[in-house]
């Protein structure tokens, strides 16, 4: 399997000397190939990479507030057809280009295709996975209903009007849906046969929840930033690598890419010389998969999300970082000390705010401020609760099990 993976990444080297070539267009990405002393003609293969230091969401974060919007990661020239912004925030241009995230093979592994109607429950307002599925979709020649984030009895209504065959969104929000369904009695009015989840674990549990009442379940995994990294085959056994960008496994100390089996961080590479992404670290911890694959996609598989590497925690399919929740909640007036928990109510995940209140206050009008303010400033709900003290300085606990 070592093996295997190395020829895959191998399988980029022609494409690497690329990376030259969209140095000259985006100042961003010369400026970090020459602050790790690395020349044009260093990039010669796949294992030139390594001399490049990864490039980390908060890296990038500061680099786009020094040099807005794109951090001269986006080429003046690129067509740019939307602007989307992720919690940090972190801005992504959409390229005018078809399937810009590639997410079609994942889809069509899936079994989606041009006779399918297809919900798309991923949110459609700033951060792109909406966007980004719907475009995969389309990619795959089918229709797509734009659901977005909430609405059950709407969606409900519209997946039995329109015949919706399959759906793509959050494995939690499916599963929603479909109890929804079950309450209004309109469980066997569905025509849900093939789901696409992804953004969240899917644990066993829910995997088979899901699987008793829509007959194909598949996930998948990528990020806003570079779009699909992964999915899974009819063997469901791992997530496969895409073809048509580099992911790596490297080791958390050297950065080094690591073919071994070993845990380590997600690191990309998309070659376009429009809008290159390059050793970017996606904060999450995978490792390759080293038992032979009952498949016949031809990638290398990784185990699917083992962890994180930094502080911050996907919740509900978005993350959440620390540094965020200090800035939102610097700005309450009354908050003596906080911490936010993640914890999982079913197959859903639940944040609370935990609060200790400065002297005299603590009432609801405070309790609706937090939550206000964690609304408008995080795109979270949180449930907000009064305690008398914290026992210790964290500001983010993830109290979830995925068993």
């Amino acid at each position: 399997m070592e093996e295997a993976v190395r020829r895959y990444a191998r399988g980029f080297d022609d494409q690497v000397p690329q990376l030259a070539a969209a140095a000259r267009s985006c100042p961003g990405l010369a400026r970090r190939l020459d602050a790790a002393g690395v020349g044009p003609d260093d990039l010669v293969d796949v294992a030139a990479l390594d001399r490049l230091p990864i490039l980390t969401k908060d890296a990038l974060l500061e680099l786009q507030q020094d040099d807005p919007p794109f951090a001269g990661m986006v080429a003046d020239d690129a067509q740019v057809r939307r602007v989307f912004q992720s919690p940090g925030p972190l801005y992504e241009a959409e390229l005018d280009v078809a399937d810009p995230w590639r997410w079609a093979p994942a889809l069509r592994a899936a079994g989606f295709g041009p006779d399918d109607v297809v919900l798309n429950a991923f949110g459609y307002h700033l951060s792109p996975a909406g966007a980004m599925f719907e475009e995969g979709a389309r990619a795959v020649g089918a229709r797509v209903v734009p659901g977005g984030v909430g609405n059950a009895d709407l969606q409900l209504d519209a997946c039995i009007d329109l015949g919706v065959t399959g759906y793509v969104g959050l494995p939690s929000y499916l599963d929603s849906l479909l109890e929804r369904a079950e309450e209004r009695g309109v469980a066997d009015d569905l025509g849900i046969v093939r789901a696409f989840v992804t953004a969240e674990p899917l644990p066993p549990s829910l995997r088979e929840s899901l699987a008793r009442r829509v007959p194909v379940v598949r996930q998948g995994y990528g990020t806003a930033e570079t779009g699909n990294l992964g999915y899974e085959s009819d063997a469901l056994d791992g997530l496969h690598v895409p073809d048509d960008a580099l992911v790596q496994i490297c080791d958390l100390t050297t950065g080094e890419a690591r073919y071994d089996g070993g845990e380590g961080q997600v690191v990309v590479t998309v070659f376009s010389t429009a809008a290159p992404v390059v050793r970017f670290g996606t904060g999450d911890l995978s490792a390759w998969a080293t038992d032979p694959s009952a498949s016949e996609l031809p990638t290398p598989r990784i185990r699917g999300w083992l962890g994180r590497v930094g502080d911050a925690i996907k919740v509900r399919g978005m993350f959440l970082h620390p540094r965020q929740i200090g800035a939102v909640m610097a700005e309450v007036d009354g908050v003596e000390r906080y911490r936010f928990v993640v914890d999982r109510d079913g197959h859903r995940d639940v944040l609370r705010c935990e609060v200790v209140a400065g002297a005299g206050d603590g009432g609801d009008a405070l309790a609706d401020e937090v939550a206000r303010r964690v609304r408008d400033g995080l795109r979270f709900s949180v449930g907000v609760s009064f305690v008398g003290d914290l026992d210790d300085d964290q500001i983010l606990v993830d109290r979830r099990d995925w068993s």
